[in-house]
């Protein structure tokens, strides 16, 4: 019998339900599930993991892929969760004070497009604007099992930041800007 996690204030109960488990041989899915015929819950896929990726806790936004997840972000191919934790670490190593915001661009089946925008500063202090997009494709039981992104920086004055860590209740659903 598969568990099911509950969504929950926006933020997924995902992790606490597996370290908490006294059964860690069940299988787990990550509702919503594909293939995703609907937009409401294809827009609560994509939040959620707006939600995991601004945790920048790379244990946590690693447990929504698959154990052998394939990933491309820019020109760097990762396989696997533990290489999924070690890129997300080094990410936020250097991207600092990191917020992002997606949007769903389109899906079908066990495949989302979605593009986002994220904020960071370097080591330095210079303010970046980052835009990309990315396609995913997920298994049956809500995991991703692939995930390429796209992604193009822009310096940005600290003047013209927009995105301020998690995004609020109200803002859910907002539409991002072009730049």
């Amino acid at each position: 019998m598969a568990r099911h996690l509950r969504h929950c204030e926006g933020r997924s109960n995902f992790v606490d339900s597996i370290e908490n488990s006294d059964r860690k041989d069940l299988p787990v899915t990550r509702p919503p599930l594909p293939p995703f015929t609907d937009e409401t819950a294809a827009r609560e896929k994509v939040q959620l993991a707006e939600d995991a990726w601004n945790t920048r806790d790379p244990q946590r936004v690693a447990l929504a892929y698959t154990p052998d997840s394939v990933w491309r972000n820019r020109g760097e191919f990762v396989t696997g969760r533990d290489e999924i934790v070690a890129f997300l670490t080094r990410k936020w190593d250097r991207e600092l004070d990191y917020a992002l915001r997606k949007e769903l661009w389109g899906f079908r089946g066990h495949r989302m497009a979605v593009r986002f925008q994220y904020e960071w500063h370097d080591a330095d202090g210079q303010w970046w604007r980052s835009y990309g997009n990315e396609l995913w494709e997920f298994d049956d039981s809500g995991l991703m099992r692939r995930r390429e992104a796209s992604i193009n920086d822009t310096r940005i004055a600290e003047t013209e930041r927009r995105i301020f860590g998690p995004r609020p209740a109200d803002e859910r659903e907002v539409e991002l800007p072009l730049h």
